[in-house]
């Protein structure tokens, strides 16, 4: 995420590391300017960022330092819209989220997206199929909810959107639901039906959010349609689908500023989970490379069970992490979204992520070898995998259609990762991981 922002601004302030005369600072400032427009930032945007940077700078003394706090406080500022961050909750549920957008920007998507990221914090959501319009909206909501357990709220006999919303709302409040997210009807382009169709819904509803879906691919006609809809509807945020699929990425950083409509979630991937929070706090600091612990550990916290978590700690104390425990673990991975994201999350390796790219551990030949090999275990050879010797290593290579040189490899991989989780559970362990990372460095050279 902003992998291009972050080495544009890295770019930047190694231009004035090693000077301290204003000729270095006007290289420094030519360079972040041309990144940031190639990245799509709007001019306007970049204008105004330049000319604080410079006059701040100036200010306070020329030299890496001060660049590189006068940008942090100056990126902040854009970022900074007022209105909410994240999801607010009403004091009376439930909260109901009417999802607007163009035909095309991930609506259908992000509404999963969204109902799949207050599951995970133990909220009850119900999803309503109110989008009409597009033949395949509410087989794909079937589909989607299906696959990731979530409660959909769909009538194919009636026609109204206005109804189908009315009666969603009805069986939120018996069925006592905390969320009802409405996913209405999108067009190619911005109409007077879409708009009366959504603000009859709006209007039936009385939502305590409505957000926006933005194709960030779109660019700058992003920021445009946010306006126009803002103008008639009233949003109150927007969320940013396809990053992940935008080398530019530009348009987040100044859609908030130019709209006057808060960034409340970013999508960064195709999974459930690839949902994420924009608190500017924490975007600043991932802009500048220095990772983003407290989102990191909300996601975590979202899917560890304490309880599981000190009982699977001692597990690994004594030895005893098998394979049971293996899967159960690939599974919580999978909650926590893109492998690209997490990694760039952790303080000195945000440089790293990029070169993940669409590392995908779940879909993996290793990981389907390694599932492949568990599914043709016994109960008790899951259990005790110290148990496995040359005959019933071939019986499950067989029953998994592998050869036994791939059981072979996958149980050898098995035992390193026991050993590493045996070797960090302990106190002195998670000490030697802390400077692991801390020997990684933080952020841009000081």
């Amino acid at each position: 995420m902003f992998g291009t922002l972050t080495d544009s601004f890295k770019t930047a302030i190694n231009k004035i590391r090693f000077a301290d005369d204003e000729k270095a600072l006007k290289k420094a400032l030519d360079n972040l300017k041309k990144s940031l427009l190639k990245a799509d930032v709007h001019y306007k945007v970049v204008k105004d960022l330049i000319k604080s940077v410079e006059l701040e700078t100036k200010k306070d003394g020329i030299g890496k330092d001060n660049f590189l706090k006068s940008l942090k406080k100056n990126i902040f500022e854009i970022l900074k819209i007022s209105g909410s961050q994240g999801f607010v909750f009403s004091s009376r549920p439930p909260t109901t989220v009417l999802m607007a957008g163009l035909q095309g920007s991930g609506k259908t998507t992000t509404t999963v997206k969204l109902a799949y990221y207050l599951k995970l914090r133990k909220k009850k959501v119900l999803i309503a199929a109110c989008d009409l319009q597009r033949l395949a909206a509410i087989e794909q909501l079937k589909q989607l909810c299906e696959q990731n357990e979530l409660d959909l709220y769909f009538d194919e006999h009636e026609k109204n959107p206005k109804i189908i919303s009315k009666n969603a709302l009805k069986k939120a409040k018996e069925g006592l639901y905390d969320v009802l997210i409405v996913d209405t009807a999108g067009r190619l382009a911005i109409d007077d039906e879409l708009m009366h169709e959504l603000k009859d819904i709006k209007n039936t509803l009385i939502p305590d959010e409505i957000f926006y879906v933005a194709d960030s691919l779109s660019g700058q006609d992003a920021v445009r349609s946010v306006s126009s809809f803002n103008e008639q509807l009233g949003i109150t945020g927007v969320i940013l689908s396809k990053y992940d699929g935008d080398s530019k990425g530009g348009v987040a950083l100044g859609i908030s500023k130019q709209t006057g409509v808060p960034l409340r979630f970013v999508g960064i991937g195709e999974k459930a989970a690839d949902l994420e929070l924009f608190i500017p706090e924490r975007v600043v600091n991932r802009l500048m490379g220095e990772g983003d612990l407290a989102t990191l550990a909300e996601k975590t916290s979202a899917i560890i069970d304490e309880k599981q978590a000190k009982k699977l700690t001692k597990k690994m104390k004594k030895g005893e992490f098998n394979f049971n425990d293996f899967l159960e673990q690939m599974e919580s991975m999978k909650k926590l979204g893109s492998m690209k994201s997490l990694v760039g999350m952790i303080p000195g390796l945000s440089g790293m992520a990029n070169q993940i790219k669409d590392m995908d551990l779940e879909n993996s030949s290793e990981m389907k070898a390694m599932k492949a090999m568990i599914s043709s275990m016994t109960k008790k050879e899951r259990e005790h995998p110290s148990i496995l010797n040359n005959s019933r290593k071939r019986r499950i290579a067989k029953g998994a259609g592998l050869s036994q040189m791939d059981v072979n490899r996958s149980i050898k991989q098995f035992q390193n990762a026991a050993k590493m989780a045996k070797k960090f559970s302990g106190k002195k362990g998670m000490q030697d991981l802390q400077g692991m990372m801390s020997a990684q460095g933080r952020g841009f050279p000081r």
